[in-house]
């Protein structure tokens, strides 16, 4: 079993580098995001004292189920800065989804919304309990948006989700979000 730190210092390193900066471990991921699993391996024992086993443990135990393998391949399932395609498909969203974000935030996306930004999309939670987890790890307050996804949908926006359940979309337009309730 894998200390709780070194866990947690393996996994951010594995989104950075799956997600963001793949040449800074010598990989090169395909156009899905995919990269060979021993390739990853190879890169993090270089600089971590971790094994294989405990790389599938970070990968099958990882809360927010960040990364997919399959065939001995493995890639983050969302949120790259790198030009990828994930492979979506278009789906019908819930009628509302959520946005968990900094209070400060707030002046900007009421002028003009929810903006992808460096990613690829704008990741939307499916309840209110895990976009207010993803608020919490911005520092101060916070506020939790509701989009109006059905309304969005039917007047044309797409809708993704990926592997571990982030809805996402190329952004949310101010005319669909609200503020919701139970936030300062």
């Amino acid at each position: 079993m894998m200390k709780a730190k070194l866990e947690t210092e393996v996994s951010k390193y594995m989104s950075y580098v799956l997600r963001h900066a793949p040449e800074s471990s010598g990989l090169t991921l395909d156009s899905e995001g995919w990269v060979a699993f021993d390739e990853l391996e190879k890169a993090l024992s270089s600089k971590y004292d971790v094994s294989r086993a405990e790389i599938i443990e970070i990968v099958e135990n990882n809360p927010r189920k960040r990364f997919s393998l399959a065939d001995n391949r493995i890639r983050a399932n969302q949120g790259h800065s790198v030009d990828v395609d994930l492979a979506l498909n278009q789906l019908e969203p819930p009628a509302a989804l959520f946005h968990g974000t900094s209070l400060t935030n707030w002046q900007s996306i009421e002028r003009e919304g929810l903006k992808k930004m460096q990613r690829h999309h704008v990741h939307l939670s499916a309840d209110v309990e895990t976009a207010k987890i993803v608020a919490m790890r911005r520092k101060g307050e916070h506020l939790i948006l509701c989009v109006d996804a059905a309304r969005m949908f039917s007047e044309g926006h797409s809708f993704f989700v990926s592997d571990n359940g982030v809805w996402l979309a190329e952004s949310v337009p101010v005319q669909y979000l609200s503020r919701n309730a139970g936030t300062p």
